[in-house]
Order: structure tokens, then C-alpha cells, then sequence
């Protein structure tokens, strides 16, 4: 193709086979070395370095550990990309050469095993790589591009974080915020949608109050397992009896912790439960549901106090903007082959990136890469046994390098450039 009838996104991606090598071994790097939420000091340095090399004037430290970078080229609207840098408490099973063996401190102090098991590190070297050709063809389009680095995605604080430390003051206002995650799916593919993206996604602390007692003695308790149990079914029938057939929630209890010896009825039990609703009144009742639960099965069982009910995060619902999407996936369209691109139904993940066009009060668009092998994915769905392959946050999830690297790289650099002309 010659750049007389190349479209500015073919001439900036010119360069991309070329720039693989080099982001393979970002990539690689960033994930044997992943970091908690808001410790991502060693990605943010290696996301700076990469934009100043690039080019762009930069900004770190931004809500701790957020790094903004801005490359001007005259007139023309400012676009705004983002990727999400922290990894989770998990330890890694890929068994890749690269994998995780690093080790950190969570929030309450506790040493835990770090692993990029969401695939922020492939976001953060999307970023790089988009950035890296955005600058090395600075001469083949018109205004600002705005690199984000977001940290603090997996706890819901991160966006936040951004916007709390001048995020919407101290740089520009962009005409259009664009963002993608890695999901389990072929490698290569792209999965767009108009309207809610991912759901809300809404966590909490249930606290609940016994009296402890000698196990041969149970009549001498209130016995805050029996109550955690009671109350961890009775949760289940939110969803299966209050929520109808064609709406949508989930509601999980992903830790029961309560007691340290088989013969000892201990004073507490603490519950963690996670919400995901897709629609505001079914989010009201849903919630509603769960504090009635917890209280009456408190009190059903002559608890000596109410249980406490503590917000852990709380995610916006994603929506993306009916006219940018369009703008976004014709131009995906016209650059990717028709079978690349899927139109997909709301994810039940939970995303902080809806965040920054609320707050800016612009549109935004976030869509899905694929990351699975395709050969892989091909034989699992023949098998009727997609389910059983790793998805984000599990151990063994490790995207595909290729051409899951290319792929989102290429999607950045189309998309944004369908405003910068």
C-alpha cells in the first residue's frame, strides 16, 4: 500500500511490525513484575519513560501513581487513552517463562503473591506501543493525544483517584475517551457494543454478631456460623425470587471467615459478597434485599447486636456513547476484516474507566481483544468446554502474545485516529 491512498491509520501503524520486538519484551517485563493497586510505581516508570521517549510532555504522581502524558500537533480535538497498570493478590499457574514469582503487601498488611491475572499489562503495553507510533508519526496528524496510565483499577479507586487530584483541571478537556480490556475470547478479535458495556458493581463487609461458647455446649451460644450459613443461602434467592427473568444481577459471597478450632463456637463471622446489576432500580432492590436479609437473619437467630454492613467499592455502570461507538467501530471496519469483529452483549465485569466521561461529561467508548489462542478456543468450543478455559482472574489466565500484542495496539491507534485527521 502506498501512503498516497493509506489512511492515517495505516501510515502511523506502518512501523508496528518493526516495534513488536521491542513491546514483546515490555510486555514480558511488566508481567514477571507486577504491583498492587496504587504501588504501581515501577510500571508508571517504565509507562513515563516510554512517553518521553515518544515524545509527550509528562506528568507523574498523578492520584499517586497515575501518569498523564500529552502529545501536541496543532490544531485539532484532544483524545483521550487510557490503560489500568495494577495487577491482583493471586499467584500465578501459567507456567510461562515470564511468569510471576513476586510477592507484596496488600492492604492490610498481609504478604500475598502478585500476578497480572487481568491483563493490565497487556493494556499498559498496548498504550506504549500506540503512543511509541503516534510519535514516531507525528507528521501524519493534527491534535492532541493524551496518554492516561490509570492505577488502582481492581479496587474502584483509580479513576477517582485521577479526577480527585486535578485530573479534569490540570490538562484537557478531550473531545473523546477511548479504553479496551483483554477478555477471554480468540486472540485477534474485537468485541464492540453500543450502550452499557459492563455492569455495576457494587461490594461489601457483612459483620455478624454471636455469642462464642464451647462446641459440646451450643446451647450456651448464638452461633454466628449457623447464621453466616443461613444467611449466605438466603442471599441466593435475591437473585432466583426478587429479580425477574428478563432482568439481570449477580450476587456472590466470596468469603465466609469465621472461628479457628473445630470445638470452639466463635463470637463472629464476616462475610464478603460482590453485586453486579446492569440497571439502576434493579441495583435499588437488590441492595435493599441484602441489608433486609442480613438484618432479619441476624435477628432471627438472637443475635446480641445488628450485623455491620461496610461498603468495600463501588463501579459505575460503562456506557458507551451511541455516536462514538459508530465512529469507532466504522472505522474498525474499515481496518480489520469483517470476522474480527463481533457486536457483544453486556459484560458482568465491572470497569472504573466510565468514570472520566462522566466526570468530563464527554463520551467514551471501551470495547474487548480477544485473548485466548485461537486453536485453542476453536477446539474448546467444539467441545462444548469454553467454560473451562482461564479467564481474567483466574491463575492460569495469560492472554496469547500474538497477535493479541499487535492486535491492541492496532486498535488504539484506529480508533483515535478517526479524530485526529
Amino acid at each position: 500500500m502506498t501512503t498516497a491512498t493509506a489512511t492515517p491509520a495505516d501510515i502511523i501503524l506502518g512501523s508496528l511490525e518493526t516495534l513488536l520486538p521491542d513491546l514483546e519484551a515490555v510486555y514480558t517485563d511488566i508481567h514477571a513484575h507486577p504491583e498492587l493497586s496504587t504501588q504501581e510505581t515501577r510500571t508508571a516508570g517504565i509507562a513515563a519513560e516510554r512517553l518521553r521517549a515518544a515524545g509527550f510532555e509528562v506528568t507523574t504522581g498523578v492520584g499517586k501513581t497515575g501518569v498523564v502524558g500529552l502529545l501536541r500537533r496543532g490544531d485539532g480535538p484532544t483524545i483521550m487513552l487510557r490503560a489500568d497498570m495494577d495487577a491482583l493478590p493471586v499467584a500465578e499457574e501459567t507456567g510461562l517463562p515470564y511468569a510471576s514469582t513476586a510477592t507484596g503487601t496488600d492492604q492490610e498488611g498481609k504478604t500475598v503473591p502478585v500476578m497480572h491475572a487481568c491483563g493490565h499489562d497487556m493494556h499498559v503495553t498496548w498504550l506504549i506501543g500506540a503512543a511509541t507510533l503516534f510519535g514516531q508519526a507525528r507528521d501524519s496528524w493534527h491534535g492532541t493525544l493524551m496518554a492516561v496510565f490509570q492505577p488502582a483499577e481492581e479496587t474502584g479507586t483509580g479513576a477517582r483517584a485521577l479526577v480527585d487530584d486535578g485530573l479534569l483541571t490540570r490538562f484537557p478537556k478531550p473531545e473523546v475517551i477511548l479504553g479496551q480490556h483483554v477478555m477471554k475470547g480468540p486472540a485477534g478479535t474485537i468485541g464492540w457494543r453500543t450502550g452499557v458495556v459492563t455492569s455495576a458493581g457494587d461490594s461489601f463487609q457483612v459483620r455478624l454478631f454471636g455469642r462464642g461458647a464451647h462446641g459440646s455446649m451450643p446451647e450456651a451460644s448464638v452461633d454466628p456460623v449457623v447464621m453466616a450459613a443461613a444467611t449466605v443461602m438466603r442471599l441466593q434467592t435475591i437473585v432466583s425470587r426478587e429479580v425477574a427473568a428478563n432482568e439481570a444481577a449477580v450476587v456472590t459471597v466470596g468469603a465466609l471467615q469465621a472461628g479457628t478450632k473445630e470445638n470452639v463456637i466463635p463470637d463472629e463471622a464476616l462475610l464478603k459478597l460482590n453485586v453486579r446489576t446492569f440497571d439502576p432500580d434493579v441495583r435499588t432492590r437488590v441492595l435493599a434485599a441484602i441489608e433486609r436479609i442480613v438484618k432479619a437473619e441476624a435477628t432471627a437467630s438472637g443475635a446480641p447486636k445488628p450485623p455491620e454492613i461496610t461498603p468495600l467499592d463501588r463501579y459505575a455502570l460503562v456506557t458507551n456513547d451511541a455516536a462514538a461507538t459508530k465512529q469507532v467501530v466504522d472505522a474498525f471496519r474499515h481496518h480489520f476484516p469483517a470476522e474480527r469483529l463481533r457486536e457483544i452483549k453486556p459484560a458482568p465485569a465491572s470497569e472504573d474507566f466510565g468514570t472520566f466521561g462522566t466526570e468530563w461529561h464527554v463520551p467514551s467508548v471501551f470495547w474487548f481483544v480477544g485473548g485466548t489462542d485461537p486453536d485453542q478456543y476453536a477446539k474448546a468450543k467444539a467441545a462444548g468446554r469454553l467454560s473451562e478455559l482461564p479467564t481474567n482472574h483466574n491463575p492460569r489466565f495469560a492472554p496469547v502474545l500474538h497477535p493479541t500484542l499487535e492486535t491492541g495496539v492496532e486498535t488504539l491507534v484506529v480508533a483515535a485516529s478517526a479524530w485526529l485527521t
